[in-house]
Parts: structure tokens; C-alpha cells; sequence
């Protein structure tokens, strides 16, 4: 990766654009979206921008920024647009800011951005950012287009609820359940609940849940996923299978060549891979089925990536409930 994807705390931070025309417009524009303090730095503003400074939504720097005066512009920059629509006046702004030490973005020049805009799905506090390093703008938007489909336009409401609701948790469900009692909210009633409209139905099973301290029913017990897998390589793993290695507490990998695939799993997962851990070089299939089973039983959610070859023996001994995923595309 060129550029590593981070979310920029903008709370009391000014966002600097400098220029004053359409494209500086439509940078102001999402900027609005944040809770940063929009600067405008151009002599001259369209009629847009213009009246977000009379509303008092933005304030205007007339005076050109120069590399005597760029310290003071740019101290309590978050960020800094360049887009004054002159491209020698864009190169040398950048460099200005550059020299600063602020992060800049200079629009439709990504060979001069430190920082580069994403697409957006907004959900706000859930926010789904989408970036191809300036190549495939047009493929980032398709894909924002496909997500927006499947994000229903009501769970930032659920994800702002259930962010309130994180101190009462912490007090009141037990540590070790309260992996499964954030799944139930994201996966279950609740956040079918909020989908429909039934916002104070899902803000009182929620809170019901917490004050008895862990979801309801058996969404607390253990599982375990058999994943047969035929080939290792990460791109041929099914939609499935890749669900259920972000979900796991514990992923048992029985083969090393396996482990490129655990680059898709939840980063704070335990990994046991046989043959590179310390201590499961000479591990048969029975010593993984004692781990597998023994945070079975604990409650974890437990995968483990067997030989396709395998599969049936590997199966021997495990709960009767356990779910079988076909790991790899056919």
C-alpha cells in the first residue's frame, strides 16, 4: 500500500481549502459532514462558499498564503485541500504546505498528495471508506454504490446507540460474554429491529439484555466451523467462510500453507497454526480436535481450516452442531 487507510480526528481541527471556486465548493461540501473548522483561503468565493461565511459555517483567509506566513495558516490543520483550478498555483501551494508539515491534497493530482479523499458510505458514527491510491475512481464508486445498498440507511443510529450504551456493558455483562452480546445487537432482533423502524423496540431489548447480562437465548454458547480446504489460496475463500473467520475467537490452522488465508480473520483472534507455533510441530489431528473442543466449551467461537482430505476425520468428536463451510470456491 502507498497510501494507509486512518481515520483523522477532525473535533477542533481546521480543514484548509484553498480556492474559491466549484471544486473547492465540493470539498467544503463534505467537509460540512465533519466537526472541523472549515478555512477558505482564496480572495474571492463563489456564491456557495460565500454563504457558508455569512452563516458563519466557514471563515475566509483573503490574504495569499506564503511560506513566511503557511506556519500560522496551517498549525491546527488537519488537512489541506489545494484546488485554486491553476495548475502552476496548485504545484507551488503544495509545496508550501508540504514544507509546513500539514497533510495535503491537491485535487486530480494524486502525484502530489500526501492524503487522498476516499469514497464514502456514511452512516455516521459508521463510516465505510473506500480508496484505490487515485488509480480506479470510478471502481471505488461502484463498489460504494453496492454498499450503500447493503448498509440499511438506519444503522448509524443503531452503531450511535449502541456506542452510549458501551459503559453499561462494560458493568454489567461479563467480560467473556460480551463478544456475543455486541454479535446479538449487530446480527439479530436488535439491528432487524432498527432496520424496520422499530428504533425504541431494539433500544429496549438492548437494555433489557444488558440488566440481564448477556444476550438472550443461546447466542452465548460456544460454535465451532469446519472449513475444508481444498486450495490455499485467499481469494478462492467463499463470502461464508471469510464471515466466520472474522467472527472467531480461535482459529486453528492444521496446515502452514493454510496461513496466508488468516490475513481475512479478525486481527485479534487466537491463532494456533500447526507445524509453526511454538510447540505443535508433531500435532495430529487429535490434539487439535482437544483445542478445538476445550474453548468450544469455554464459549469461544472457535475455526478450524483442515485438509479437504481430512475433513471427515477431522469431524469425529466434534458437537453435533457444528457447522461445516465450504471454504473455497468450486
Amino acid at each position: 500500500m502507498k497510501f494507509f487507510p486512518m481515520f483523522l480526528r477532525m473535533t477542533g481541527r481546521d480543514v484548509v481549502i484553498i480556492g474559491g471556486g466549484e471544486t473547492a465548493a465540493q470539498k467544503a461540501r463534505l467537509m460540512l459532514k465533519t466537526e472541523a473548522r472549515i478555512v477558505l483561503a482564496a480572495p474571492e468565493l463563489e456564491p456557495e462558499l460565500a454563504a457558508l461565511v455569512a452563516e458563519g459555517r466557514a471563515v475566509q483567509l483573503a490574504e495569499e498564503i506564503t511560506a513566511e506566513t503557511a506556519a500560522d495558516v496551517f498549525a491546527n490543520a488537519a488537512l489541506v485541500f489545494v484546488c485554486t483550478e491553476d495548475e502552476d498555483c496548485d504545484v507551488r501551494m503544495a509545496q508550501i504546505v508540504r514544507d509546513a508539515g500539514a497533510l495535503v491534497n491537491v485535487v486530480d493530482r494524486p502525484d502530489l498528495c500526501e492524503a487522498n479523499t476516499p469514497s464514502l458510505v456514511d452512516r455516521d458514527p459508521l463510516v465505510v471508506a473506500i480508496g484505490t491510491e487515485g488509480a480506479a475512481p470510478v471502481l471505488a464508486r461502484q463498489i460504494k454504490t453496492r454498499l450503500e445498498e447493503m448498509l440499511e440507511p438506519r444503522l448509524g443510529e443503531l452503531v450511535a446507540l449502541g456506542g452510549r450504551l458501551r459503559d453499561a456493558v462494560a458493568k454489567d455483562v461479563p467480560r467473556e460474554k460480551r463478544r456475543a452480546f455486541w454479535r446479538w445487537v449487530y446480527h439479530d432482533a436488535p439491528r432487524n429491529l432498527f432496520a424496520r423502524g422499530a428504533e425504541r423496540e431494539a433500544a429496549e431489548r438492548i437494555k433489557a439484555a444488558i440488566a440481564a447480562g448477556g444476550a438472550p437465548g443461546d447466542a452465548g454458547r460456544g460454535a465451532v466451523a469446519l472449513l475444508p480446504v481444498g486450495s490455499p489460496d485467499p481469494d478462492l475463500l467463499t463470502l461464508r467462510a471469510v464471515q466466520r473467520l472474522q467472527e472467531a475467537d480461535l482459529i486453528v490452522c492444521a496446515e502452514a500453507e493454510f496461513a496466508p488465508m488468516l490475513e481475512l480473520a479478525r486481527r485479534d483472534a487466537e491463532r494456533v497454526i500447526v507445524g509453526q507455533s511454538h510447540g505443535t510441530e508433531g500435532w495430529l489431528l487429535s490434539d487439535q480436535r482437544h483445542v478445538v473442543l476445550q474453548d468450544y466449551e469455554k464459549g469461544a467461537r472457535v475455526v478450524w481450516l483442515v485438509p479437504r482430505r481430512d475433513a471427515e476425520r477431522a469431524a469425529l468428536g466434534l458437537p453435533e452442531d457444528v457447522e461445516r463451510v465450504p471454504a473455497v470456491r468450486v
